[in-house]
C-alpha cells in the first residue's frame, strides 16, 4: 500500500514539475527576455498611424528611401553575378534562404513533431447553387516530448461535388466554420418539433400549458444563412462562391490553432511545444513562419485526398495573414500559387523604406512575435553592437518575393480611401515586386512586364492589373481585403495552371 501511495505521489510530483517547467511570460516579459539575449538596452518606438500625432508615420515620398540601393537579388555573397537558373537554385537561393531565416522569420527547428489528421465532421451542403462536401479536419501534433502543450490544427475543407476529377484548392488563413450547414427539410422539422414538444411535456407536465398558450411556437427553427468573408447579399458572390463556381475548392485554416498571435504565447503552440515550454532563442521561428509551417501540414493532408489536385494548391491571406501567405509560398515549394493581400511590412513591402508602417512597428513589443528574435536588432537604439535600422539588413522583401519564383505570385492591395491605409506602403510593395522580377525572368517566367528599375517605376492606376506573367500586381478600389481581386485572380490562376473544368449543372 505504501509503495502504491509513493508511486502516486511521485507521478503527481513529476507531472507538477513538467507543468512548472513551462515558462509563463507576459508579452512584455518575453520581449525583454529577447532584448537581453541580443544585448539590446532600448528600442526606438514605432510611429503612430494617426497623422495628427507628433510621432506620426512618414508619408512624404521624398524622404521615404533613406537607403535606396537594394541588395542585388542576382549577386552571390562573394560578389559573383548569377547568370543561370542552375546558379540560382544551387547557390543564390540557398544563400537567401539562410539570410532571410536568420534575420527576418527564423529557422524551422529540426525536431518538429509529426501531425496526424482526422476528419471530425463531414457535411453535404449547398453554397449558392453549388453542392459541396465540407469537412472539419483536426491535425493533432504529436506532443509526447511535452504532453503539457497540446496543438490541434483546425481546418475546414470545402470541395465542389459537381466537378469531375481532382480540383485546385486555395488554402485561406482565417477562422474556420461550416459555410452552409445542411438542415432538415420542412417536413423533417415538423417531426422534430412534435417529438421535442412531447418529450418536454412528458418530462415536465407544467410545460403543456405553455405550448397550449403558444400553439404555433416551435423549439426548432431553420437557421438563416449568412455570406462568409463579410460580403452582404447585395455585394455579389463572395470569394469562396466564386472559387466554387469556377470548379475550385477551398480550405480555411485557423492560424491561432497553430500558434498564438502574441508574444505571451511563444512558450505555447507549436513554437512552445518544440521548445518544451522554454523561451525562444534569437534564431528561432516566429508566428509567421509557424503559420506557414501549419499551411504546409495542411497541404500534406490535401496530398492524400483524391478529390484534390495537390499540384494546384494555393495559399491566401490578408494583412498579417498576407504576410504569412507570402512566407508560406516563399519557403514551401509545393504551393503552386499565392494571393498576397495587403501584407505591408513583414510581407511584400520593403523593410528599409520609411513610409507608414516601420521596422520599429515590428520590433517593439506589439508585433515582434511575428518575426525571429534577431529582427529586433534593426529597431535597436542602444545595444552592445550600437544601433541599427532597416538599412542595415542584408536582405529585403524583394528577395522574399524572389523565393516564390517561378510560381504564381499575385500581390493585391486596395486603396487608402476605402480603408487599405497608406500605412501599408503600397508603393514599397510595388518596388519590391519590380526588383524581384529579374529572378522570375531568369527562371523562364514573366514578371510584371515593366523594367526592373524599382526607383523609376510607379504603380499603375487603380484597377489596372499587371497580369501577363507569373508575377502579378493589381490594386482594386476596395478596402483592407483581397475580395474584389478574386474576379481577376481566378481566371489569371486558371490560365497559368491550365485549369478549365466546368462544374456539372
Amino acid at each position: 500500500m505504501k509503495r502504491i501511495i509513493f508511486l502516486w505521489l511521485f507521478a503527481g510530483l513529476t507531472q507538477g514539475a513538467l507543468a512548472q517547467s513551462i515558462v509563463t511570460f507576459t508579452t512584455q516579459q518575453d520581449h525583454e527576455n529577447m532584448m537581453k539575449q541580443l544585448g539590446i538596452t532600448s528600442v526606438r518606438p514605432g510611429p503612430s498611424g494617426n497623422e495628427k500625432d507628433v510621432n506620426h508615420a512618414n508619408y512624404d515620398e521624398s524622404v521615404a528611401n533613406p537607403c535606396p540601393q537594394l541588395p542585388d537579388v542576382l549577386t552571390l555573397n562573394n560578389g559573383q553575378k548569377v547568370t543561370s537558373a542552375e546558379m540560382w537554385w544551387k547557390q543564390r537561393r540557398p544563400e537567401l534562404v539562410d539570410a532571410i531565416e536568420k534575420e527576418l522569420y527564423g529557422k524551422l527547428p529540426e525536431n518538429i513533431p509529426g501531425v496526424t489528421w482526422t476528419v471530425k465532421i463531414t457535411d453535404k451542403e449547398l453554397i449558392g447553387r453549388t453542392p459541396v462536401i465540407a469537412r472539419q479536419l483536426i491535425g493533432h501534433v504529436v506532443n509526447s516530448a511535452c504532453p503539457s502543450i497540446n496543438v490541434d490544427i483546425n481546418m475546414i475543407l470545402v470541395l465542389p461535388a459537381n466537378v469531375k476529377g481532382p480540383v485546385p484548392v486555395l488554402i485561406m488563413f482565417g477562422f474556420p466554420s461550416f459555410p452552409a450547414p445542411a438542415q432538415p427539410s420542412s417536413d423533417e422539422m415538423v417531426q422534430l418539433n412534435m417529438a421535442v414538444k412531447e418529450l418536454l411535456m412528458n418530462s415536465n407536465p407544467e410545460l403543456k400549458s405553455i405550448f397550449e398558450k403558444y400553439p404555433l411556437y416551435t423549439p426548432f427553427t431553420r437557421a438563416s444563412g449568412s455570406s462568409p468573408f463579410g460580403f452582404s447579399a447585395n455585394s455579389g458572390p463572395s470569394p469562396t462562391e466564386q472559387l466554387l463556381a469556377a470548379g475550385w475548392g477551398y480550405a480555411t485554416l485557423d492560424p491561432s490553432s497553430i500558434q498564438a498571435d502574441n508574444g505571451a504565447g511563444l512558450t505555447r503552440g507549436i513554437i512552445g511545444l518544440v521548445n518544451k515550454g522554454q523561451p525562444r532563442k534569437p534564431d528561432d521561428w516566429g508566428s509567421l513562419r509557424a503559420w506557414a509551417w501549419g499551411a504546409a501540414r495542411a497541404l500534406d493532408y490535401l496530398e492524400t485526398d483524391p478529390l484534390v489536385d495537390a499540384k494546384k494548391v494555393g495559399i491566401e491571406g490578408v494583412s498579417r495573414y498576407g504576410k504569412a501567405a507570402l512566407v508560406t509560398l516563399a519557403f514551401e515549394p509545393r504551393f503552386a500559387v499565392g494571393l498576397i493581400g495587403s501584407s505591408g511590412k513583414g510581407g511584400a513591402t520593403l523593410h528599409r523604406r520609411v513610409f507608414g508602417e516601420a521596422v520599429e512597428s515590428l520590433t517593439g513589443s506589439g508585433e515582434y512575435h511575428w518575426m525571429a528574435g534577431n529582427y529586433i536588432k534593426y529597431g535597436a537604439s542602444e545595444a552592445i553592437f550600437g544601433s541599427k535600422t532597416g538599412c542595415d539588413l542584408t536582405v529585403d522583401s524583394h528577395e522574399l518575393i524572389a523565393l516564390c519564383a517561378p510560381r504564381l505570385t499575385f500581390i493585391s492591395y486596395g486603396i487608402p480611401e476605402q480603408g487599405d491605409a497608406k500605412w501599408l506602403d503600397q508603393q514599397g510593395s510595388y518596388m519590391a515586386a519590380i526588383a524581384a522580377g529579374s529572378v522570375f525572368k531568369l527562371l523562364g517566367a514573366k514578371d510584371l512586364g515593366v523594367s526592373n528599375d524599382y526607383m523609376k517605376e510607379k504603380m499603375p492606376p487603380v484597377l489596372t492589373g499587371l497580369l501577363d506573367g507569373e508575377l502579378a500586381w493589381r490594386q482594386h478600389d476596395g478596402g483592407h481585403t483581397d475580395g474584389p481581386n478574386f474576379q481577376t485572380f481566378i481566371p489569371w490562376a486558371n490560365k497559368f495552371l491550365k485549369y478549365n473544368r466546368t462544374p456539372l449543372q
